[in-house]
């Protein structure tokens, strides 16, 4: 018989790498993906393409960055042409199931209710879907942090009933070909969980990085606006207690740990992946949350593999576009011209393998009902595993950090004459990504950059190119505008028509 082409595909939403047992902090208790880190390889450099939960899903699931997916912001659906991995590998008769938070559709924080094509309806169950089964009292608890002094019961959050539709499927279709994701609201907030859980962080302190004490000094403007009042507070008194957040991690492993016995047992040859969208700042730099920021606390995230070398560590950069590409390979499906990403199959089946020279991540805005948070903060960002190099377009500050000398990111070399050379070297990659990806924000004001001394002078053109889309296994090849017949080359340089007033009757 044949092995079965099976992926687990676990996500949660907020927790940052160092919320991961294995990647630092025993504190933290994550046995479950401890013990998938020993059983598989570990991601040291992992990051998000956009750290805000829609966006980071629309790459992931689409396998474009989401200023090429549509989906550049919470709250805007992905693009009419824009094929989930859903749809294409329900296309190659692979089973495919969605099991959690989605946030694709357009719609408010949990979703429309309805199951998207290419996924299995039966096992559809966004967060709207848990929303109708609660009474209006229960949905008020359900988003007051404060339900968890009332040692509320495991089966009435969220994540365990995405569990038991993850283990329902398990059960029901092990003997296929499939593709199961179990996507978990928690830890974010309201940070619902159990006991022992609720109380398990009540008296702890989340270790102090010496970018706590970050005041932002030579950084963006933008950092200054977002930190408030932090920046004049007092710093050695602040202290980081978030004991329902790092409760609900501790919870939320627990409930990854039942799905993972359940794989032991019925699908033990799986190919199973574990993430989470973004991190949280938590007083580093002096911010909270997450948005248009690169810092590992934000951006960086815990990526475990299992199905290949055991044990094993990775520090090589890879990126959340990767993940699609690497399920298509494990499937044994044919590249599609469109990928953005590359599989990171070699380096589970190798660690010594490295994929990716840099990875890129990008913001644009927020969205959602918070509106604000910023507003419009356009950032692109790339990292060679150790310089990272963040531009901000509407701000005078760049970025340029030198991870191996300054791993908490304290000392922006941005104008270093020092690092003239790999600063460049990386905005060029940066550039031409924008181009390849068909951003359709980009232009020369990203190359003009205060530092930059030998940027283009500004041109209407730009570089001149004209960038059309190759996504055909779903639609016509495009057509040429100059010509209406079908392109021949999808990047070109543009040939430019003569003006109307130029042209014969």
């Amino acid at each position: 018989m044949d092995k079965k082409r099976q992926v687990i595909f676990i996500m949660t939403d907020s927790t940052r790498f160092d919320m991961v047992g294995c990647y630092g902090n025993p504190d933290m208790h994550t046995p479950n993906l401890d013990r998938l880190a020993a059983e598989g390889i570990r991601f040291e450099r992992a990051y998000s393409c956009q750290p805000v939960c829609g966006p980071a899903r629309s790459a992931i699931f689409t396998g474009l960055y989401p200023h090429s997916n549509g989906s550049f912001t919470n709250s805007v659906a992905l693009g009419d042409n824009v094929k989930t991995i859903g749809q294409r590998l329900r296309d190659h008769d692979i089973h495919t199931a969605y099991i959690g938070k989605w946030h694709l559709d357009g719609g408010d924080y949990f979703g429309l209710g309805r199951c998207p094509d290419g996924w299995d309806s039966d096992y559809w169950y966004d967060m709207k879907c848990y929303l109708d089964e609660l009474t209006p009292e229960e949905r008020l608890k359900s988003r007051d942090p404060n339900t968890n002094k009332e040692h509320i019961d495991a089966a009435f959050t969220y994540g365990h009933r995405v569990t038991n539709r993850a283990l329902d499927f398990l059960d029901k279709f092990n003997d296929e070909d499939f593709f199961l994701v179990a996507s978990y609201d928690e830890p974010h907030d309201p940070y619902l969980c159990p006991e022992p859980y609720a109380s398990m962080f009540e008296d702890y302190e989340f270790p102090k990085a010496p970018n706590v004490w970050d005041t932002l000094e030579g950084k963006p403007e933008y950092q200054k606006a977002w930190a408030g009042a932090r920046r004049s507070a007092d710093r050695d008194a602040v202290k980081l207690t978030p004991s329902y957040f790092l409760g609900a991690n501790a919870y939320i492993d627990a409930e990854i740990g039942r799905i993972l016995d359940k794989v032991n047992e019925v699908a033990p040859d799986a190919l199973v992946i574990f993430t989470s969208d973004h991190g949280d700042a938590l007083e580093s730099h002096c911010l909270y949350a997450k948005g248009p920021a690169f810092y590992d606390e934000i951006a960086r995230i815990p990526l475990i593999i299992k199905g290949g070398e055991a044990g094993k560590v990775s520090s090589d950069p890879i990126s959340h576009i990767d993940l699609l590409p690497t399920v298509m390979d494990y499937m044994g499906l044919p590249r599609p011209q469109w990928i953005q990403g590359n599989s990171i199959l070699p380096t589970v089946q190798d660690v010594s393998t490295r994929v990716n020279d840099v990875v890129f991540t990008e913001f644009t805005r927020y969205e959602v009902d918070h509106d604000g948070f910023g507003g419009f903060q356009p950032m692109r960002s790339v990292t060679d595993g150790r310089y990272k190099l963040s531009i901000h377009l509407l701000d005078p500050i760049d970025e340029l950090y030198d991870l191996q000398s300054d791993p908490y990111e304290m000392k922006n070399l941005i104008f270093s004459e020092t690092h003239t050379e790999i600063r460049n070297k990386l905005h060029d990659k940066l550039l031409n990504w924008m181009n390849e990806t068909r951003d359709p924000f980009r232009g020369y004001y990203w190359e003009r950059r205060p530092w930059r001394d030998d940027a283009v002078t500004p041109s209407w053109d730009y570089t001149g190119y004209t960038r059309q889309r190759e996504h055909e296994e779903y639609e016509p090849r495009q057509l040429d505008y100059c010509t209406g017949l079908e392109m021949t080359q999808a990047s070109r340089p543009k040939e430019r028509l003569k003006p109307l007033s130029s042209r014969e009757d």
